[in-house]
């Protein structure tokens, strides 16, 4: 019993300094609400704050340079979408800011952009490794086809659940484990996908409670962000995991075939 509180403690304490950055985001939007700032719009106090927390997680080595490259990923990534989802009416931010893009405060690609960083966190403090992921022509199709139904939905079919089929097929035998204290764990690809997905659908509801982004149907007073929107967050997480582990199953590759010749592969 005591052993199995220790595991629930560290297992908590690394999920914590994962999610230092989410942590920061909500932090600002919190202070933000209940505090009106001077001189700047919310949206413009919330980027700076942003940036500030990624050039402090640099350069306190909390993130790596590569860390860093796979975030600015997600941040342009992430950007892009605001950028369509917006538009196409999907969501709003109603704050007026000197950082708006096309309706789209800058500060908005930080929050897939935490996503990065948490995936990247986590990945690196728990030691994961994956056994069974799909090859290349496998997986980056098939996150490409997940994140592109998020834009030609609004023009064609929905295929999410043709592409939640596929992904059960890809990642079917996909098993994740990691490591707590000196113990390791194993879990299914998918299941993390969903727990994962779920507890970002959890943080959408306070994220949007605090007024970082607004649904049509919040616009008379804040309810609960439909539970429909787990999917796309659940595929959203596929996206996202699927960068990352690519490209660490990429660096991985660089370093055996450095450790064979001892040369750098070109």
């Amino acid at each position: 019993m005591i052993h199995a509180a220790a595991q629930l403690w560290r297992f908590g304490w690394n999920q914590a300094l994962s999610c230092l950055f989410p942590a920061v985001i909500f932090g600002a939007l919190a202070l933000t609400k209940a505090v009106d700032l001077p001189w700047l719009g919310r949206y413009d106090w919330l980027l700076l704050v942003c940036l500030a927390a990624q050039a402090g997680m640099l350069l306190s080595g909390l993130e790596t340079k590569d860390e860093l490259k796979v975030i600015t990923a997600f941040h342009l990534i992430g950007l892009a979408l605001e950028l369509f989802k917006v538009r196409m009416g999907s969501w709003s931010y109603p704050e007026e800011a000197y950082t708006k893009v096309f309706g789209v405060p800058l500060y908005s690609g930080f929050m897939y952009a935490s996503v990065g960083s948490y995936l990247c966190q986590a990945w690196r403090r728990f030691s994961l490794n994956v056994d069974g992921w799909p090859r290349p022509y496998v997986a980056v199709p098939l996150g490409a086809a997940i994140y592109l139904n998020f834009f030609w939905h609004h023009y064609i079919w929905d295929l999410r659940w043709y592409l939640t089929a596929a992904l059960f097929f890809a990642f079917g035998r996909t098993v994740v484990s990691f490591r707590v204290g000196d113990e390791r764990y194993r879990m299914p690809m998918v299941v993390s996908f969903a727990l994962i997905g779920f507890f970002i659908w959890l943080a959408e509801n306070i994220t949007t409670f605090l007024g970082a982004w607004q649904y049509p149907d919040q616009r008379d007073g804040w309810q609960l962000v439909h539970l429909g929107k787990f999917s796309s967050w659940f595929l959203l997480v596929v996206v996202s995991v699927l960068i990352v582990g690519q490209l660490k199953v990429v660096k991985a590759g660089r370093r055996a075939a450095v450790g064979a010749d001892g040369r750098e592969p070109r």
